[in-house]
């Protein structure tokens, strides 16, 4: 059984991928990243995935539903927030301009959560672990790493999540506001705010999982040849880290790094 992982307030725990094609997903990123699959019922027929490595969960998936697809949803990777109070939180993201999709409701006894839409269209996921705090390997090959926010209001994306979640979004140093904006919670960085020369500007504000990979370059060629879409090919972002944006066969967004 996985052992219970702690996740500290303000940071991301859960990486979970609402796909158009879940046998698909499957297949493909159990190729890439040599994850294993386990199916757990969900509601009628349904199943969710949880995908683990070294018997600890890496992230999930679930079949998009019927009526999501028909408004033209695509296939997406939603990013959860660890939090003391998912409730409390969500009607604080309110009245700092988010709206509220969904919640807070309970997952079972795994925890409770709420779905909302930040300020500048990105959604987001709260959640308040109880017998599930989140990932139970993260930050080592072929897991989860870290996450960039794609919006067009970076200000105001800035100030919101700064109030929020206490985050300070910081340029690096000697750089200014228009450079890419790093995420610290609690000492820690987990993320950043895409520059717009780094930002697709045809898509909607969302946040883009990493994954981290030892090999930058043969893990973009396996994924192409498994049916990816490479939009950014490797690229170095400074010192030895270089990073590679790609879509699923799925067409979810996801990004790949080394270094």
């Amino acid at each position: 059984m996985p052992h219970l992982r702690e996740h500290a307030p303000g940071t991301f725990c859960w990486a979970e991928l609402e796909t158009t094609d879940l046998g698909a997903a499957k297949s493909f990123y159990h190729a890439l990243f040599g994850w294993s699959i386990v199916d757990q019922p969900m509601g009628p027929g349904g199943v969710y995935t949880i995908f683990r490595l070294n018997l600890e969960d890496a992230a999930a998936a679930y079949q998009q539903q019927e009526g999501e697809r028909a408004r033209g949803v695509r296939s997406h990777w939603n990013l959860y927030i660890s939090v003391k109070d998912a409730g409390a939180t969500a009607v604080r993201a309110v009245e700092l301009g988010a709206k509220l999709l969904a919640g807070p409701l309970d997952a079972g006894e795994n925890g409770r959560l709420a779905i909302l839409l930040d300020p500048t269209g990105a959604t987001f996921y709260l959640w308040q672990g109880l017998k599930t705090s989140g990932l139970g390997v993260m930050n080592e090959i072929n897991t989860f790493w870290w996450a960039d926010l794609h919006t067009a209001d970076r200000g105001g994306a800035k100030r919101f999540y700064e109030a929020l979640l206490g985050w300070s979004i910081k340029p690096g140093p000697g750089k200014d506001e228009s450079t890419y904006l790093h995420i610290n919670a609690g000492g820690k960085f987990i993320g950043g705010i895409l520059p717009d020369s780094h930002r697709t500007t045809k898509a909607p504000p969302h946040w883009m999982p990493y994954f981290k990979v030892a090999d930058l370059d043969a893990a973009v060629k396996q994924a192409a040849e498994l049916g990816a879409q490479v939009f950014m090919p490797p690229m170095n972002v400074g010192g030895p880290l270089r990073i590679a944006m790609l879509r699923d066969p799925q067409l979810a967004a996801f990004a790949l790094f080394e270094g």
